[in-house]
């Protein structure tokens, strides 16, 4: 079975940050993991474009009840209908989640995510939550995140 690793972030970022998460999402995908993210703009469509052109699958769990709503770099989306509800989905379908820059939805995913016993690596993220493994960059990101997969 393949690794699943999610990325969580902002749903807009400035363009430093979504280089940082196409890079993540590309390397995501550069070992053979699946990409698993909220399927929209910013953060989640740069790492679903990094892993896209990388050749890897990408999944979306969507807030809404439309497949197009998905970014262009999304191969299965995940239609929901449940808005911010489908965080739940989301952090439940990862083994390791990766939180880049983000507002309140990072917040409460990276929460479910530490609730659930999750692995949560953060870039440049929410700063000091208690079981987070905070990193500097995208290659400590990934070694971190598939270091700490069950």
């Amino acid at each position: 079975m393949m690794r699943r690793i999610g990325v969580i972030g902002a749903g807009l970022c400035d363009p430093d940050t979504a280089k940082i998460a196409e890079k993540v999402g590309g390397m995501i995908a550069g070992r053979g993991a699946i990409l698993y993210c909220g399927g929209l703009g910013g953060v989640m469509e740069a790492a679903a474009k990094g892993a896209f052109e990388a050749g890897g699958v990408t999944v979306g769990i969507l807030p809404g009840s439309k497949a197009a709503e998905a970014n262009r770099y999304i191969k299965i989306p995940i239609v929901t209908d449940m808005g911010y509800a489908r965080n739940v989905i989301l952090v439940k379908s990862c083994e390791v989640l990766i939180a880049i820059s983000g507002s309140y939805g990072t917040l409460a995913e990276i929460s479910l995510a530490l609730k659930m016993w999750k692995p949560v690596v953060g870039l440049k993220t929410w700063e000091n939550f208690k079981g987070v493994n905070y990193v500097t960059n995208a290659d400590e990101a990934i070694e971190k995140a598939f270091e700490m997969l069950p």
